[in-house]
């Protein structure tokens, strides 16, 4: 009797894939949205992480051109001036305060580009 060696070869490749599913392991067929795109639950909660980190360093580099652009005491009085405000302007002037990165910024900037 005459045996395709094709036929051989799906077998064999029919028990493996029958091996893999009784361990556990799972197909998808390529372009289909499996468990595999759903991706690792704890990589992807810190996916937000690295945009925040931008605005925040782009935030920080705004106020600190800012402060090195006016100058430190008119940059106090106009955060002065937000805090007295009305509406969002108090939220606005907590924002704006100088703290000591947009300092170091505003430093940096005036050892680089001296007025």
């Amino acid at each position: 009797m005459w045996v395709d060696p094709n036929l051989n070869d799906f077998y064999s490749r029919v028990s493996r894939i029958e091996k893999a599913h009784a361990k556990g392991y799972g197909f998808e067929a390529p372009g289909t949205l499996g468990r595999s795109a759903l991706g690792n639950r704890k990589a992807r909660s810190w996916k937000f992480l690295k945009p925040l980190a931008i605005v925040l360093l782009m935030g920080a580099g705004l106020k600190g051109m800012i402060h090195y652009y006016i100058g430190a005491e008119t940059y106090q009085l106009r955060v002065d001036a937000l805090a007295v405000g009305q509406g969002f302007d108090p939220v606005g002037s907590l924002l704006m305060q100088a703290d000591p990165v947009t300092v170091w910024i505003s430093g940096q900037l005036q050892a680089a580009l001296p007025r």
